[in-house]
């Protein structure tokens, strides 16, 4: 048997390899219901949020809530304070910017074809 020719597609697609290992990273810390459902409790409140709030509010135990919160906390995502026996959650500044360059390196713009006239 001939093998069949085999012909390069046309556009040539240039791949570009680079290090996502950060962006990674940081998605898979987001990549849980629970911790995203956390992380949109804590964007939506101005103050910081008591970690006995997130155990009341959340469909999981406190050892689960502590768990997701120290993922979170070591994906630099959420910062806590110490206030007596409690721990208080806060996002981390920058943490909206962080996300959306990370989608915006992953899922650049689409660039527009200039229309021939």
């Amino acid at each position: 048997m001939e093998a069949m020719p085999t012909s390069r597609c046309i556009p040539a697609t240039r791949v570009r390899v680079r290090d996502y290992s950060a962006e990674a990273e940081l998605l898979k810390a987001l990549g849980d219901p629970h911790r995203l459902n956390i992380v949109a409790v804590l964007a939506a409140t101005p103050h910081a949020v008591c970690v006995c709030d997130l155990v009341d509010g959340l469909p999981i135990g406190q050892s689960s809530v502590s768990h997701h919160l120290a993922i979170l906390r070591d994906a630099g995502i959420v910062t806590s304070e110490r206030r007596g026996n409690w721990a208080y959650y806060t996002l981390v500044p920058g943490l909206r910017a962080r996300v959306r360059t990370t989608f915006s390196e992953i899922l650049p713009a689409a660039k527009r074809l200039a229309r021939a006239s």
